[in-house]
C-alpha cells in the first residue's frame, strides 16, 4: 500500500527542521513540507485551508472551533513559545511608566485576536491590574497598510476595537503618537530606529519574564499545529504519526543544542545558554504533549474567554485530537 501523500505548511524552525527536510518521516505519510514565514501560512490556512497540516496560531485556532464546521483539529506540538513582556512597546511621550498607565490609553495591535496579544492583555490583567476593557485597540498593518481580521469577530460591547485607516501602520502611528502602545509579536520598524521614541515598556524584560516563569511555570505557548478536519476523520491514525515525527525532531534539536564538539548554531555561548536554562526550567524545558501543558492551556483558554474570542471557556482536552493525549505503556 502507497503512503498517503499530505502538505504541511510551517515555518523553519529548528525544532521541526528533521521533518521539513524530510530526514525524519511521519509513518505511512509521504509529506510535501512549505517553510513559510508564519503569517502567511495562518492567512492561507484559515482562509482557503490550503494544506493538510499546519502550524497555527493558538488564539486563531481556538476562535475556529466556534464555526460551525469547525475545520481543524490539533495536536499537542507546539512549534513556538514566547515570554512577550519584551512585547509591549511604548512612545516615549505617552506617559506611560508603568503598566497600569496604559489604562485609558490608544493600544496598537495587529489583529485582536491574535495570540501574542491575547497573551499580553492576560498577563497585564492577571498581574499588573490592567483590565482588558480598560484601552481603546486599534488594529491594522504593523508595517504595510489594510491588514485585516483574518476571523471575524463577535465581541462584547465592553470592548473597544477600531481599525486605523487604509493607508496606516501601527509601527509609524506608534512612532507619531497617534497610538499609545503596541502589543505585537514582531518588533516593529520604528524601534529599530533608535530615536528613543518608540522603546520597550519592560527594559528589563529578561528579569521580568525570568520570575514570571519561576512564579507561575507558564512558557507561554504561541502556536500549535491543526489537520485539517475531513483528513483527519478520514485517517484518524495522521494524528498520532504527525505527533510523533515532530516529537523526534525536536529531541534532536535538544540533542543539537548539547552538542560540545562543535557549535550548531552560531550564538557564541549556546552551550552556556542551554545549561543555564536547563537549570532554570528544567531538562524538558519546551515541552510538548498534553499532560505537561495542561496548566499553561488552561490559562490561555480563560483569557480567550474572558477577551470575549470564545463564546465559552473550553476545556483544554477538547482542542486536541484524543488519540494524541495518551500514548501507550508496555
Amino acid at each position: 500500500m502507497s503512503n498517503l501523500r499530505l502538505t504541511m505548511g510551517c515555518w523553519d524552525y529548528d525544532r521541526t527542521r528533521g521533518v521539513m527536510d524530510g530526514s525524519i518521516r511521519p509513518d505511512g505519510i509521504d509529506l510535501t513540507c512549505l517553510s513559510l514565514p508564519v503569517e502567511e501560512t495562518f492567512f492561507r490556512m484559515l482562509r482557503y485551508k490550503e494544506f493538510d497540516v499546519a502550524e497555527m496560531s493558538l488564539s486563531s485556532y481556538v476562535v475556529s472551533l466556534f464555526k460551525e464546521d469547525r475545520p481543524f483539529i490539533a495536536i499537542p506540538f507546539f512549534p513556538s513559545r514566547f515570554f512577550r513582556h519584551s512585547s509591549i512597546y511604548v512612545n516615549a511621550n505617552s506617559g506611560i511608566r508603568e503598566p497600569r498607565d496604559l489604562i485609558g490609553k490608544r493600544v496598537g495591535c495587529p489583529e485582536y485576536q491574535m495570540t501574542a496579544p491575547a497573551w499580553i492583555r492576560g498577563i497585564l490583567s492577571d498581574e499588573f491590574g490592567v483590565p482588558v476593557d480598560s484601552v481603546t485597540y486599534r488594529t491594522g498593518g504593523e508595517e504595510s497598510p489594510n491588514r485585516s481580521e483574518k476571523l471575524k469577530l463577535s465581541l462584547p460591547d465592553n470592548i473597544k476595537v477600531e481599525p486605523i485607516g487604509p493607508g496606516q501602520t501601527l509601527a509609524a502611528m506608534l512612532r507619531d503618537g497617534e497610538i499609545d502602545a503596541l502589543y505585537t509579536a514582531r518588533k516593529p520598524s520604528t524601534f529599530e530606529e533608535k530615536n528613543g521614541t518608540v522603546k520597550r515598556l519592560f527594559d528589563n524584560y529578561v528579569s521580568v519574564e525570568r520570575e514570571y516563569f519561576s512564579r507561575t511555570g507558564i512558557f507561554p505557548i504561541m502556536h500549535t499545529f491543526v489537520i485539517r478536519r475531513e483528513v483527519y476523520e478520514k485517517n484518524r491514525w495522521v494524528a498520532q504519526s504527525i505527533f510523533k515525527a515532530l516529537n523526534a525532531s525536536q529531541q534532536k534539536t535538544y540533542r543539537d543544542l548539547q552538542e560540545t564538539a562543535a557549535l550548531k548554531t552560531m550564538l557564541p555561548w549556546a552551550v552556556a545558554h542551554y545549561e543555564e536554562t536547563e537549570s532554570e526550567m528544567g531538562a524538558d524545558f519546551w515541552p510538548n504533549g498534553f499532560e505537561k501543558n495542561k496548566k499553561t492551556l488552561d490559562v490561555f483558554l480563560r483569557y480567550s474567554y474572558e477577551q470575549g474570542l470564545s463564546r465559552r471557556q473550553l476545556k483544554a482536552e477538547e482542542l486536541f485530537a484524543p488519540e494524541t493525549l495518551e500514548a501507550f505503556v508496555i
